[in-house]
């Protein structure tokens, strides 16, 4: 569905020690990065797309958007949990913590966070728990 999602930041250097960690917790690698332009692109494999991009905006001065949002996808509520941890220890804000969100769906696990420059962000399994064997 999607070619690429493009994420502004007025800060190239802080945002990048934001979403290092975050995407790389997530299992997403990094595909480059360029601080000259400055931009960086990750993805997930098999590639090549969606990307997920972040530079500084074109036009200038980097504003977070009212109602905007850009919801990553976990593999587990695990990993929910690990990347809300993981944006709030590299200066994100929460919105939202890790938990059950039943008014969207019975398995919907989410998280809700800022990142640095106040873009919304979302970590979400859909996934129902999975029961254990030992």
């Amino acid at each position: 569905m999607f070619s690429h999602v493009f994420v502004a930041t007025n800060d190239f250097e802080r945002a990048l020690a934001f979403y290092r960690p975050l995407l790389a917790g997530l299992g997403i690698a990094e595909r480059f990065c360029d601080p000259s332009r400055p931009w960086a692109g990750w993805q997930t494999t098999p590639g090549p797309r969606p990307l997920f991009l972040l530079g500084k905006p074109f036009d200038g001065e980097h504003q977070p958007g009212n109602g905007q949002m850009v919801a990553l996808l976990a593999a587990s509520r695990a990993q929910v949990d690990a990347a809300h941890a993981t944006a709030l220890a590299h200066s994100g804000r929460c919105e939202g913590p890790p938990g059950l969100r039943p008014e969207y769906h019975a398995h919907y696990y989410g998280a809700y966070f800022r990142d640095p420059d106040g873009n919304k962000l979302c970590v979400a399994c859909h996934d129902p728990v999975q029961a254990t064997t030992g």
